[in-house]
């Protein structure tokens, strides 16, 4: 359903709590269980199997895109602007960390360095992501909100042993303890049939709070930056039920197609934006060999994003 689209905060939420980044406490990488899943996965397998098997059993490299680096830039600028005192979250602090954050980016990624022919090319794309950061000072008052936690590290193992695990741009908790989760959106608001695929990542999060606090979120916020709006939806305990069962069909779904060998594409207008087109039936080409698997094997764990970007969906 439709959310109605707003250009204020939710009540209740400003302040929220003890202010910086603060990761949950995870087991470490060798000792989690094989059969995980991610949001931007679950909506890699839900979009196209063969997608999923490129990311995730084949592990291809994918080169870095503008557009997606651009959502890197604006979410690091938004989550520095709240390290700074609260009086000085202002559009000019942020447009003066876009460069610093910038330059971090291309020193962790170098590749990133290789994306503009030119520097009035690079100068037009930073224009366009300061467009997203002004935007958002339209959107929410940063002055009035001390975020619980930035870029949060959440994990949840279901009952059937499958570990839900993902990013989380934001958490706002309200003095009564109201949890409020937030998404930043570089793309522009989906048309309302494609409205639920959006709000599948939120619920998913809002699973996984519920899993491992035991606490329904009282709202689930997404920000998007390409044209100012917000869409907001409250869920509840039903909801996240029928979510989680959700969840667990498709990984049921991506168990059969890994005992089938049968990873098929599925043409949609995504295809546009996919680098893996020389190797997609679709369109003539052919995948490599599936990699050897014994018998019983679980599938391996989806991990980060070949991009070596976090778990997100920039443009959803």
């Amino acid at each position: 359903m439709r959310q109605e689209a707003v250009i204020a905060p939710a009540a209740g939420f400003e302040p929220a709590g003890p202010a910086g980044a603060s990761p949950a406490d995870a087991p470490p990488a060798d000792a989690r269980p094989a059969r995980s899943l991610s949001p931007s996965r679950a909506a890699d397998f839900l979009t196209c199997p063969l997608l999923y098997r490129f990311r995730v059993i084949d592990r291809l490299p994918e080169p870095p895109s503008a557009a997606a680096a651009r959502g890197t830039l604006v979410h690091a600028v938004l989550e520095r602007l709240f390290d700074v005192p609260a009086p000085a979250r202002s559009p000019q602090t942020a447009a003066g960390l876009l460069e610093p954050e910038w330059d971090k980016l291309v020193a962790a990624e170098p590749e990133l360095a290789g994306l503009f022919a030119d520097d009035a090319e690079r100068e037009v794309w930073l224009a366009q992501a300061l467009a997203m950061l002004d935007r958002y000072f339209g959107l929410e008052d940063p002055t009035r909100l001390e975020p619980a936690h930035r870029e949060l590290q959440v994990e949840a193992a279901l009952p059937s042993g499958l570990l839900l695990r993902g990013y989380i741009d934001r958490l706002d908790v309200s003095p009564a303890g109201d949890i409020r989760i937030v998404d930043y959106k570089t793309g522009t608001a989906p048309r309302a049939d494609f409205e639920a695929r959006a709000l599948f990542q939120m619920r998913f999060y809002a699973v996984v709070l519920w899993r491992s606090r035991g606490t329904i979120p009282r709202l689930l916020q997404l920000i998007y930056l390409g044209n100012g709006e917000i869409v907001r939806y409250a869920p509840d305990e039903a909801d996240l039920a029928a979510t989680e069962r959700k969840i667990e069909a498709l990984w049921r779904a991506i168990e059969r197609a890994r005992a089938a060998g049968d990873w098929r594409p599925r043409p949609g207008r995504f295809c546009d934006w996919c680098c893996h087109q020389a190797l997609c039936p679709a369109f003539g080409g052919s995948p490599p060999p599936l990699p050897a698997v014994r018998p019983g094997a679980a599938l391996p764990p989806d991990g980060q994003d070949p991009t070596g970007a976090r778990d997100r969906e920039y443009e959803l």
